[in-house]
């Protein structure tokens, strides 16, 4: 969180790129959340780490990083296309 309040988004993405293949779910929704608060600070560079990392991504974790998306645009990031 400390990155993120400093606008410290590189460690942020870095870290959860890391921690795309852990295979907890309680590990799932909090990058999920990590990626979720860095996108309110950037919205284009958590669209760009989701597009280039779209496969690697646990379901779980991607559904936490769109929740605010609006409806129509996190459907198609549901679906990979952004």
């Amino acid at each position: 969180y400390a990155f993120i309040k400093n606008k410290d988004l590189k460690d942020v993405f870095k870290i959860s790129k890391l921690l795309l293949g852990n295979k907890e779910d309680l590990m799932h929704k909090a990058v999920g959340w990590m990626l979720r608060e860095a996108g309110k600070v950037d919205e284009k560079k958590l669209t760009d780490f989701l597009k280039q990392n779209y496969t690697n991504i646990p379901r779980t974790t991607l559904r936490y990083a769109i929740e605010r998306f609006p409806e129509k645009r996190r459907k198609l990031a549901l679906s990979g296309t952004f």
